[in-house]
């Protein structure tokens, strides 16, 4: 009998043993929070087979949290949400380089990170402009027709935005500094502070209502914000939206800068063949509608078309083409000058 006990107990650790080596699985630390982001990787394990673990929290925290675990993390996938924490992921080591002919094919060479000839650390999956919103009542979309222009003195106090050191300004600004260098930067970040309406607070979506009270008569914002507040059908929204205008930036000039969302094998990836194949379906384009989608964005891979009303509604503009990994090695630039302005 205890023979017998034996013998069934080792079938049983085998069969198990057998079932757990057979699931497949990539552990996925994420900066995005969207409700269709749920289908997009629903559909990814109904396809593949894969399932999916996810982390998350914001561009921050993760790259914190890698850091802690080093080579005991279980990450496969690092998604991200803009270009300057996407570059300071590469810089820090966090990702390996990825060969792949679909990514290389699909995905831009500009939106994605550096490739020594191994493959790139990194892939943009979507993208958005930094737009400029204006009081429709007291502000004529000529006089704020480009960044520049946001520190003309007849824009004095007139100008909101949010903390000039956050993410998404210092990539703006760090594109700046690439199209104009940096002594100009420095005199259209100190220009700007000379014009704030008042001390920067809040987000996007703070600016763009601080606009449409009249508080301030110009703003700078992500184009997704705007386009969630066209969307929307609360009163306080539509009200809203009735008394903003929005610029494309700079179209006379280098085009609107541009950021993403993008991610990369992590490092020590412990799934590295499966963590390719879900980049890889990032990239197709079922899932570059659902990624753009979910966040009001544009797909990365420009064969693939969307059917976002509020977008469309704002119309065609051009972008900058500049490789958007500048943003991350301007980054300490920027910062020291946002330090000598005093743009807080």
């Amino acid at each position: 009998m205890f023979l017998r006990t034996f013998v069934a107990g080792m079938v049983l650790a085998t069969t198990s043993a057998g079932v757990f080596a057979q699931e497949k699985v990539i552990n996925l630390y994420s900066a995005r929070h969207y409700q269709t982001d749920e289908a997009l990787y629903g559909n990814f394990t109904k396809a593949t087979g894969i399932k999916i673990n996810r982390v998350d929290a914001d561009d921050a925290g993760i790259l914190a949290r890698l850091k802690s675990e080093g080579t005991a993390s279980p990450a496969d996938v690092i998604l991200l949400v803009d270009a300057a924490r996407l570059w300071r992921g590469e810089n820090d080591g966090l990702f390996q380089p990825v060969k792949s002919g679909v990514l290389e094919s699909r995905i831009p060479a500009n939106l994605r990170g550096k490739d020594d000839g191994q493959g790139s650390q990194w892939f943009g999956f979507s993208t958005r402009a930094r737009v400029i919103v204006y009081n429709k009542q007291n502000v004529k979309p000529e006089d704020v027709d480009s960044y520049e222009s946001l520190a003309d003195p007849k824009n004095k106090g007139k100008l909101c935005t949010r903390s000039g050191s956050h993410p998404y300004n210092v990539s703006l600004f760090g594109a700046l500094y690439e199209h104009v260098g940096e002594a100009k930067t420095e005199a259209i970040l100190k220009g700007m502070v000379a014009n704030m309406a008042r001390t920067p607070v809040g987000g996007d979506t703070d600016q763009i209502k601080a606009v449409a009270s009249g508080e301030c008569g110009v703003a700078i914002s992500n184009s997704y914000y705007v386009a969630r507040l066209m969307k929307s059908t609360k009163p306080e929204d539509i009200a809203v939206v009735s008394k903003f205008g929005v610029v494309w930036p700079n179209q006379k000039s280098f085009g609107a800068h541009v950021n993403i969302a993008g991610a990369g094998v992590a490092k020590n990836a412990p799934h590295k063949a499966d963590a390719v194949k879900f980049l890889e379906y990032l990239a197709s384009d079922d899932a570059q509608r659902y990624f753009a989608e979910g966040n009001n964005e544009w797909p990365a891979v420009k064969s693939v078309k969307t059917g976002n009303a509020a977008l469309d509604t704002l119309g065609p503009f051009k972008a900058e083409v500049i490789d958007v990994a500048v943003t991350g090695r301007n980054q300490q630039k920027v910062l020291q000058i946002l330090d000598r302005v005093g743009y807080k």
